[in-house]
């Protein structure tokens, strides 16, 4: 069978490295017929491409790398492509999957975060949804497209996307946004898969707002995974919600 290996970012923090194993471990209790590796990019270990080699050493003819990536942005589109040339196995046959996002498993994954630190029905609630912020103006635009959502759909005062670097606004700036739009309470809604530098950095700013926790290891989140896997082999079959 053809060799799930997700690939995530890395971080110098443990807890990354830590919530992404998390995660697919629930892959892993999913599909337990599946052979399911992590991988990074940069920072953790181990790397993308000793993953590849390891899965073709141990009998593999095929894998499908699903980046662990909740937007299309410069990882997605260069480091990992990237990687996967650099590894050099043309004897094992490597599809790239699609990132994790835009979805509607995650927006209801950090909803239920955001469900664990405030009451999702207060009407005086305002919403900063806190992402990392790229270079590349569509994966910032798809977290202001939930924030809108959001901000349509929810009882709340407002909700605004906000960036922990390179894209603007900053989280202060959010806050101060809801607050002008009348909003009497602030929480933050993480756009991260998992805590890292930035999560904290967003943490940090967050005036004293209650502040949830990244999507982590989530079974909706471990489901959008395995769609990724099916869909880079035109594989049908329902997948487990």
């Amino acid at each position: 069978m053809t060799a799930l290996v997700a690939v995530a970012h890395g971080s110098r923090d443990p807890r990354s490295a830590a919530t992404v194993h998390a995660l697919l471990d629930v892959v892993r209790a999913v599909r337990p017929d599946l052979d399911v590796r992590a991988s990074f990019l940069d920072l953790s270990a181990p790397r993308l491409g000793d993953v590849l080699h390891a899965v073709h050493g141990d009998g593999h003819a095929s894998a499908v790398v699903v980046p662990l990536l909740l937007g299309q942005a410069y990882h997605a589109r260069v480091d990992v492509p990237g990687a996967v040339a650099e590894a050099r196995l043309a004897a094992l046959d490597v599809t790239i999957a699609d990132v994790l996002g835009p979805d509607d498993r995650l927006e209801d994954a950090a909803l239920r975060r955001l469900g664990a630190v405030v009451d999702l029905d207060d009407p005086g609630l305002g919403v900063v949804v806190a992402g990392a912020g790229s270079s590349h103006a569509p994966a910032n635009a798809a977290v202001a497209a939930v924030a809108r959502r959001w901000a349509s759909t929810r009882p709340w005062a407002g909700a605004e996307a906000a960036f922990a670097s390179t894209a603007s606004p900053d989280v202060p700036t959010a806050i101060a946004r809801l607050r002008v739009r009348g909003a009497e309470r602030i929480a933050v809604a993480s756009w991260f898969l998992a805590p890292g530098l930035l999560p904290d950095r967003v943490a940090d700013l967050a005036a004293g707002a209650a502040v949830a926790a990244p999507l982590g290891a989530d079974a909706a989140v471990a489901s959008l995974i395995l769609s990724r896997y099916a869909e880079a082999l035109g594989d049908v079959v329902a997948l487990p919600a």
